[in-house]
């Protein structure tokens, strides 16, 4: 991963059209780098999780471009390289395995650097929904998959301040903080010994199994939600 992490590097300090046209050859090797690695990923989440079999690199990474239509940062490259291994790819709406790979973080920035997440960002209305029935029946076999993930921290950073309307009959439920939640995902923060690691497709393999069945968990409620009644 040594290509990316430099590339990375470098495109955090001179983050404009002119250096990365000067060195679009250093991105296309580091794309490539990172592209190889991901469809290994992939085949390796598959052998233990099988729903995502079929996706493909492309189901699974984002382009390097920001749209700096609607923000106020106007730098046009993204300074990380993520890939998104879901059932139904990236855009789909289901829980997956989230591998990230960000040198030098903004101060401030949402992910802090380089980490492994495992979960549901920005569910839709209806599936947080089904994640909080699935709470309210099954608290403890959430949570019991949360604990599962050793090395993984539940990220709290989308929470309500109250219960949701449709939740405050569990006030002084031993789940209330888990219905409050707005993301339900899992993180492990990576230094950057770990990414350069020369085992870092096992090393990762052996981290995201830990959550295969937080996974599980959510994806039932994601299924519930998206199946017609």
């Amino acid at each position: 991963m040594k290509k990316v992490i430099d590339f990375l590097t470098g495109l955090h300090a001179n983050n404009d059209r002119g250096w990365f046209e000067e060195h679009k050859g250093e991105y296309k090797e580091a794309l490539k780098e990172f592209e190889q690695f991901v469809e290994k990923l992939i085949s390796g989440i598959a052998a233990f999780d099988p729903t995502v079999t079929s996706q493909k690199v492309k189901d699974c990474t984002f382009r390097i471009y920001r749209d700096v239509r609607f923000s106020h940062d106007k730098r046009p490259y993204k300074n990380y390289m993520g890939a998104y291994i879901a059932p139904y790819g990236k855009k789909s709406g289901w829980s997956g395995y989230y591998f990230h790979v960000e040198p030098v973080a903004d101060e401030g920035s949402w992910s802090g650097g380089s980490l492994l997440s495992t979960g549901l960002y920005c569910p839709d209305p209806d599936v947080l929904y089904s994640v909080r029935e699935e709470i309210v029946d099954n608290g403890v076999g959430l949570q019991a998959t949360i604990d599962a993930a050793g090395g993984f921290t539940l990220d709290e950073t989308a929470k309500l301040k109250r219960l949701p309307k449709d939740f405050a009959d569990q006030a002084g439920s031993p789940h209330e903080e888990l219905l409050k939640l707005k993301d339900i995902y899992v993180v492990k923060r990576l230094p950057l010994e770990f990414i350069l690691a020369d085992n870092l497709l096992e090393r990762t393999l052996t981290e995201f199994r830990k959550t295969k069945p937080l996974n599980d968990l959510l994806n039932r409620a994601v299924e519930y939600a998206k199946t017609p009644r």
